[in-house]
């Protein structure tokens, strides 16, 4: 299960010593294939041919998706930590509800 999203700022938790640590914006989520492009991480160089749009081709640098467990999103003080759910009553309604939080401070994070 993919608990990230866009709104998430993330830091790269393994991998490569020049990308560990690194910390970037979700740029977009593929749930099915558990993985996530983070902005700056795994950039790699493709090579294009020329098209009607690109009329030069040549070489382009884009962000290759990595797998989400590489990836932990970053709490309110500025530290990467990892990702739980619960319920949370409302107390108007009385209805229940699931809640992502941070493990490390407890609290909720943005939907």
């Amino acid at each position: 299960m993919v608990m990230l999203n866009k709104t998430i700022t993330s830091a790269k938790s393994a991998g490569e010593d020049r990308e560990a640590g690194y910390v970037g914006k979700v740029l977009k989520v593929f749930p099915d294939e558990q993985r996530v492009i983070v902005e700056g991480v795994n950039v790699r160089v493709f090579h294009e041919k020329p098209s009607r749009s690109n009329r030069e081709g040549g070489r382009t640098e884009r962000e290759a998706p990595i797998h989400v467990s590489n990836v932990n999103p970053i709490d309110s003080n500025g530290e990467s930590t990892r990702i739980g759910r619960k319920k949370v009553e409302d107390p108007d309604t009385g209805r229940s509800r699931w809640v992502r939080y941070a493990k490390t401070t407890g609290e909720e994070l943005d939907d």
